[in-house]
């Protein structure tokens, strides 16, 4: 009798494990995350009162982004990009499976969160690198002992509405990227927020 409540007890114990959710963020992608939400939005809303402010902010952008990169490729698991960046096949067969409600739950990113994370980092390095180039035509930031005076690379005219497309174009990802979360959080009933908190989720 007590072998087999052990066993129960065992069994019982060993099924409520994966409830507890598996570790997928690590703590670098995590501080990622949230550092650049802090950062982006900090920068946004102070481009045209606070340009001391938006400069660091951009600053910390920039350098996030050259840590996601080579993360993306010598990091933990999920946080590799080979992990994520799959077909554009895939992308289309999961988008369909979402409106049947039956879409395949992944660990990690699934195949249109991992494309969004892509556009995501493009669109942010865009950003970076025109308001570098901007900064170093006003003489300040770190590719200022690159700039020449009437270079086209370094002209207000191109320069000032590429940033500025690429800002307004972030936060209309930002609005498709929160509305995917909330959907796939509701679809495989679990919080993909806090899962990016904790670095665990659901199995």
């Amino acid at each position: 009798m007590r072998d087999l409540s052990a066993t129960r007890a065992h069994y019982t114990s060993s099924n409520a494990q994966p409830a507890e959710g598996v570790k997928v963020w690590d703590v670098l992608i995590r501080m990622f995350h949230w550092s650049l939400v802090i950062l982006f939005f900090t920068a946004y809303l102070s481009e045209d009162s606070q340009e001391t402010v938006h400069f660091y902010a951009g600053y910390g952008v920039a350098f996030l982004i050259v840590f996601r990169l080579l993360w993306g490729f010598i990091g933990t698991r999920h946080a590799r990009f080979r992990n994520f960046v799959t077909s554009f096949s895939d992308v289309k067969s999961y988008l369909k499976s979402l409106l049947s409600q039956r879409a395949k739950h992944y660990s990690g990113h699934n195949p249109a969160g991992g494309w969004m994370v892509v556009t995501l980092l493009l669109t942010l390095g865009l950003l970076s690198v025109s308001g570098l180039l901007m900064a170093a035509g006003e003489g300040s930031g770190p590719l200022t002992n690159f700039y020449t005076a009437g270079h086209w690379l370094f002209a207000e005219s191109w320069l000032e509405p590429v940033h500025e497309f690429s800002a307004n174009f972030m936060i209309s990802l930002i609005v498709i990227h929160v509305a995917g979360v909330v959907v796939s959080s509701v679809l495989h009933k679990e919080n993909l927020i806090k899962a990016m908190l904790t670095g665990k989720k659901k199995h």
